[in-house]
């Protein structure tokens, strides 16, 4: 499948949505171990007209992603994040040190935008204060310039991640990989949810593209429909067989 990335066209008038995929350790944060091997998406998406932007969920080297924006003459004016973790919003994992969102914050004194379950862990984990954040509901609309993100609540991974729908694209986080999904035998996780949010993604029209928080497979990006027919997680009959497989049942 194509990808917006790639196929937009920033002198085009008429293409307002502007979207880009980031992998760490080739496309930023190129020089940083941690960012080749963790291989996280950031997204960047905004209005091509008004020059706004979001950046959804900035780790690694974020200065990379400010001049990415700047390169391209947009300005940033939020934060959003799928989910608490480290290698998604900054902070301590495994020794390291991660920059992130406190450290986009000290040169870009925007509001984050999260889940109203996940408020807390994000403002621990990523070090920043209570007043930093939004706390949505799933369904609420953000709009950048005239650019609406719709965001979904998709517990299981974590009690508060959420994906983004925009222009029939979903950016996934660790909720749904195109092999796989999200970890649930981590605090604060859940099979039971888990098996729900994802029940909840496959019900989005097929032709909904996918833009996960890794890439854990040879293509960065699928269609939903090719996504429910390879992944085994969509391959249980029914709830009782997904959490048996998943060493619950």
């Amino acid at each position: 499948m194509a990808d917006p990335a790639n196929s937009a066209n920033p002198a085009d008038p008429a293409d307002r949505l502007y979207f880009h995929q980031l992998l760490s350790g080739r496309d930023f944060a190129v020089d940083d171990p941690l960012a080749s091997q963790m291989v996280n998406f950031v997204y960047l998406i905004g209005d091509r007209q008004t020059g706004e932007a979001v950046v959804v969920d900035p780790a690694y080297a974020v200065n990379d992603l400010l001049d990415r924006l700047a390169t391209d003459g947009m300005r940033l004016t939020g934060v959003l994040a799928t989910h608490h973790h480290p290698d998604h919003v900054g902070g301590s994992m495994m020794s390291y040190s991660i920059q992130g969102v406190s450290d986009v914050l000290k040169t870009q004194p925007v509001q984050v935008h999260v889940n109203r379950n996940e408020a807390e862990w994000v403002r621990r984990t990523a070090g920043i204060s209570a007043t930093d954040l939004v706390a949505h509901d799933s369904g609420d609309v953000i709009e950048v310039g005239a650019i609406p993100i719709k965001l979904l609540h998709t517990p299981g991974h974590t009690p508060g991640s959420q994906c983004f729908l925009v222009d029939g694209m979903l950016v996934s986080g660790d909720t749904l990989f195109l092999e796989g999904c999200g970890r649930t035998d981590l605090p604060g996780s859940d099979p039971e949810a888990m098996y729900e949010s994802l029940q909840h993604l496959a019900s989005l029209p097929d032709d909904t593209a996918v833009f996960p928080g890794h890439r854990y497979s040879p293509q960065s990006a699928g269609t939903m429909e090719a996504i429910k027919q390879i992944n085994y997680v969509y391959k249980p009959r029914n709830k009782e067989a997904w959490l048996t497989m998943f060493g619950v049942g």
